[in-house]
């Protein structure tokens, strides 16, 4: 398997040539304070709409069959929390207020990444090709010359540097002290939010607020556009330095690690990354839990499943605007969800094809009866 394609761009038979320009936040649609939160609002729909479909994977593996790939699930699923979690301290930071628990973040899968073109759909699906396929295009890094684009966005990492603009011309226009006007009791910090490497730490003014978007970028796509390390440990093996999302998904692909020397270009030529492909519960894609029967055992165990999560979302959300306290119950009740969802995947589909499966759909507060 390969890794999706690059396009570039030639006149003739002359090499690529790029010409860039200063950019301003004016040309990536981030002008004022509000663009600004909406922005970052964004951003954490963005973080959100990928881990449904990573945790569908990692919940489809025979872990003892399969422990390389649940690793890197489990990691990415780990860092993808974390970048959440910054996105909100940044959104609280500039006087926003980060929403969780909401429809717009659990429409029907397969559902689209938000605010990109060409457009991507993103389904829940059980860990294999067809899964790391669509991770690739998810993790795709931009290359140096690509520009900020804060909607229409082709690579997560152009959207993330139109908000870096977005955050400078603001702080040079309005003043650091205008721009990061929230309240400053609102932000997580690292005694709050353990779990994988990276930590989320308050965004306090224009320097953290610039780390947080290169740890979520660095973590994402590796370093510096041209390197695949993210600059920490490998969480499972600390001998090893880790790598960016999309090299670890590229690894499984490919069936060997990165190793020093290694680069973008060449890919991975280390030790062999064993894959037991068929060590995958065979989940129905896409599941819905209106597939089944009122009062079925599918239909109850998929509502229970998505009471849970939406149970997460409602702590989260109470978590990030001001109530610190109620992460470890979200945490507590992340935990519960892989049972659920492994009873999920023993159970036929109904549709005489493969197992059941998390849908990830919203439920309303008033709807949530006690899982």
């Amino acid at each position: 398997m390969h890794p999706p394609p690059e396009r570039s761009e030639t006149v003739g038979n002359a090499a690529t040539v790029t010409l860039r320009r200063p950019v301003t936040g004016d040309q990536v649609g981030i002008t004022t304070l509000d663009e600004l939160r909406e922005h970052l609002q964004w951003a954490i729909e963005v973080e959100h709409t990928t881990i449904p479909s990573y945790l569908c994977a990692l919940y489809s593996l025979d872990v003892e069959r399969n422990a390389a790939a649940a690793e890197v699930l489990h990691s990415v699923v780990l860092e993808e929390m974390l970048h959440l979690a910054l996105a909100a301290n940044l959104l609280n930071a500039v006087g926003g207020r980060p929403e969780l628990d909401s429809p717009r973040l659990l429409p029907a899968y397969p559902r689209r990444l938000p605010h990109r073109d060409p457009p991507l759909d993103i389904p829940l699906l059980p860990f294999g090709l067809d899964a790391l396929e669509v991770f690739l295009h998810i993790e795709r890094p931009c290359t140096a010359d690509a520009p900020a684009q804060g909607d229409g966005y082709e690579t997560i990492g152009q959207f993330y540097d139109a908000i870096r603009l977005g955050l400078l011309t603001l702080s040079d226009q309005l003043g650091e002290h205008l721009v990061f006007c929230g309240d400053p009791s609102r932000q997580l910090a690292d005694e709050e939010f353990r779990g994988g490497p990276g930590r989320i730490f308050a965004v306090t003014g224009l320097d953290t607020a610039l780390a947080a978007l290169e740890l979520i970028v660095e973590q994402g796509e590796g370093t510096a556009h041209s390197q695949v390390w993210d600059g920490d440990r490998d969480m499972f093996h600390a001998e090893r330095d880790a790598v960016g999302h999309y090299y670890r998904f590229l690894q499984l692909g490919v069936g060997r690690r990165f190793q020093r020397g290694d680069t973008p270009q060449s890919g991975p030529t280390g030790e062999a990354v064993e894959i037991d492909w068929d060590a995958v519960r065979p989940m129905r894609p896409n599941p819905r839990s209106a597939d089944h029967p009122p009062g079925s055992a599918v239909r109850v165990a998929t509502d229970r499943f998505n009471t849970v999560y939406c149970t997460v979302l409602q702590l989260l959300e109470q978590t990030v605007n001001g109530r610190p306290e109620q992460l470890g119950p979200a945490i507590s009740s992340m935990f519960r969800l892989r049972g659920h969802a492994e009873a999920l995947m023993q159970l036929p589909s109904g549709s005489g094809v493969g197992t059941a499966g998390p849908s990830f759909e919203y439920v309303p507060p008033e709807h949530r009866a006690a899982p």
